[in-house]
């Protein structure tokens, strides 16, 4: 690209800077005979319609401001395949590279460059254009003591707060909490980047800081930004507050644009005793860097205001000028010649230390799941010492590999021990006797141990109170509730609780006992048993028939239930032989007590007739009652 004509007017000389989407270059403008900055977009970008659009978004809203601490765009077009912007030309240096080499700014540079970024961004916002990447590399700090924002190309119309699309833009340690949880911009946007800006001037750092971008972007959307006095006790109280309503996370706490906080800013300008500035002051304040040989050709003081300017040394003829400048360029190449030689020295001899040398560091590899053997092997392979130890593990079949210290993914250096942890199986887990436990218990000493409580089994017991475990049995039957024992952690459990007693429901009504059996969950039989019964009235429950085995709630239960006593009524038998009349009678369940002094044997039964009965005909008595006859004789 250098030496190239572009467009026909502008000449590549060499190249200030390369950017993700583009690189900068320093060209002449043949046309006006003046040296500008051309930015040239990547050519695998060419044909992203995306980013030729902030090209023009960025020629566009930089042409709407006349600010002179705006850096100017004069032209946009495009050349073959290749999309440029040509800018105004600031040598120097940006704030980043400040920021760089001197860590922290005094509360006197800080306002300095604070009113001049606020000036031009104040114009932007006027303008109705927010930049949404305010950031230190877009802050340019010119050799004559300049200093200018750039960088529009992330601009849009502040009337435009949308999402920003597929995807977050800017960089991520300033973006406002509205624009990670949201992707919304607007004015107060750009001020909360101020803010975190000015807090990286005042302590040398940012705000918050993480090893994945998310991490800083949650920080940004959860957290406060703290006092910079908390990192660096000479700041003001003054500038501490001004950071801090700048960054407030409510986008309504915040100053609703750059005008607003530059008004805040004179006023402390004036209560820190500082020279108040003006948006044409030229602001120096930077020592300059020396030059080899350790002479300065030019003296910069403070910011210049009522008491002092800059003052400047030159030669008066033109021969001493040229001769100066001359040796200018001598000195400089020759210190460029020597810091390429001292890079390239510290790049080769860093290369070697750290890619084959001693201070070599090397990735530890995932090894969980391998034999043991295997992995001791491929760790030896890079170079590592390896050291076995046993350990418990639920997950990892025992005889593997279950992980590594350092974790897989560390580097580490040559010859570092890796620690290979090798499964054992599951832990086993001592269960001391249960009885007297509640369900709730077991189950808590389960969860503990990485046990499985089986869904329990309800069984009624009238020596356990309700929700005592009856057994608790592992897959062998051991029973814990009885002895002490122990399993391997993700066994399974079955547990057997009580649900208490059934209640007694003899000789209660039918109706009774059916509602008192079934309120603890026994499903009773709709058909009843009955029997006679000389203890229990009709109707009253004689007993209740469980089914064989450990009731259950749900268990079939049959209600035995007392017809009365069995009444049969005496049949009349005066008259009828013996014979007869003990037929009859004892046809109804009765005993026979025959009295007479004749041997029945002796006549026979049918010889004589029965005279007399004690229970008297048609009387209704017990079954099985005793009837006394007398036969005549």
């Amino acid at each position: 690209m250098i030496g190239r004509l572009i467009d026909g007017r502008y000449l590549v000389r060499s190249r200030i800077a390369r950017g993700g989407m583009a690189t900068v270059y320093l060209a002449t403008d043949q046309r006006l005979e003046r040296r500008v900055a051309i930015k040239i977009m990547h050519g695998h970008l060419s044909d992203d319609s995306t980013f030729k659009n902030r090209f023009v978004q960025e020629a566009r809203s930089a042409a709407r401001l006349a600010n002179p601490h705006v850096v100017s765009v004069f032209d946009q077009g495009q050349d073959s395949d290749m999309a440029y912007l040509v800018m105004e030309y600031l040598p120097g240096i940006t704030l980043r590279e400040l920021l760089a080499e001197r860590g922290t700014l005094s509360a006197q540079q800080v306002v300095d460059i604070m009113d001049a970024v606020l000036t031009g961004l104040a114009a932007a916002h006027r303008a109705g254009i927010v930049h949404r990447d305010v950031k230190p590399e877009n802050v340019l700090l010119a050799d004559d003591g300049r200093i200018k924002i750039s960088d529009f190309g992330l601009a849009r119309a502040a009337s435009a707060n949308t999402a920003t699309g597929q995807a977050l833009l800017g960089t991520i340690a300033y973006l406002s909490p509205e624009l990670v949880t949201r992707g919304i911009a607007d004015t107060r946007s750009d001020i909360y980047a101020l803010g975190i800006m000015m807090y990286e001037m005042l302590t040398g750092e940012q705000p918050y800081k993480g090893e994945q971008p998310m991490q800083i972007a949650y920080q940004h959307a959860n957290d406060s930004v703290p006092r910079p006095s908390a990192r660096n006790p000479e700041v003001p109280d003054e500038l501490d507050d001004l950071v801090l309503w700048a960054t407030e996370r409510d986008p309504e706490q915040r100053p609703t644009n750059a005008g607003e906080l530059l008004d805040r800013l004179h006023e402390i300008e004036g209560q820190l005793g500082f020279s108040v500035s003006t948006s044409t002051q030229s602001t120096m304040f930077l020592p300059p860097l020396p030059l080899p040989g350790g002479s300065d050709l030019t003296s910069v003081l403070a910011s210049p205001g009522p008491a002092g300017t800059a003052v400047t040394t030159a030669p008066d003829d033109d021969a001493s000028r040229l001769t100066v400048r001359t040796a200018r360029r001598r000195r400089k190449g020759f210190a460029l010649f020597l810091v390429v030689l001292l890079l390239a020295g510290l790049a080769g001899g860093t290369g070697w230390y750290f890619g084959s040398g001693p201070g070599s560091r090397v990735q530890v590899p995932n090894l969980a799941g391998a034999e043991p053997e295997a992995a001791s092997a491929r760790l030896a392979e890079l170079g590592f010492e390896v050291a076995d130890v046993q350990e418990y593990s639920f997950e990892v079949p025992e005889g593997l590999v279950t992980r590594t210290d350092p974790e897989p993914g560390t580097f580490i250096d040559k010859n570092g021990t890796v620690t290979l942890y090798v499964s054992q199986g599951r832990q086993p887990v001592s269960i001391g006797m249960l009885e007297g436990k509640t369900l709730a218990e077991v189950r808590e000493f389960a969860e503990a141990n990485r046990l499985t409580v089986n869904e329990p089994t309800e069984q009624y017991s009238g020596d356990v109170p309700r929700d005592v475990v009856l057994s608790v049995t592992d897959a062998e039957g051991k029973d814990f509730v009885k002895e002490a024992g122990s399993v391997l952690q993700g066994a399974s459990l079955d547990v057997i609780v009580s649900v208490g007693g059934i209640p007694d429901v003899v000789g209660q009504g039918q109706s009774t006992a059916r509602n008192d059996l079934e309120s603890v969950g026994l499903d009773v039989a709709d058909d009843n048993q009955q029997e006679f019964s000389d203890d229990f009235e009709k109707g009253q429950v004689i007993r209740v028939v469980f089914p064989e085995g450990p009731l259950r709630p749900g268990a079939a239960v049959t209600l035995v239930v007392s017809k009365g006593q069995d009444l049969v009524e005496v049949p009349d038998v005066v008259d009828m032989t013996i014979a007869d009349a003990k037929a009859a009678l004892e046809e109804r369940g009765f005993v026979v007590d025959l009295q007479t002094v004749v041997p029945e044997n002796l006549w026979g039964e049918d010889v004589f007739s029965i005279v007399s009965q004690d229970i008297e005909g048609g009387t209704s008595v017990k079954r099985g009652s005793t009837v006394t006859i007398a036969a005549n004789l």
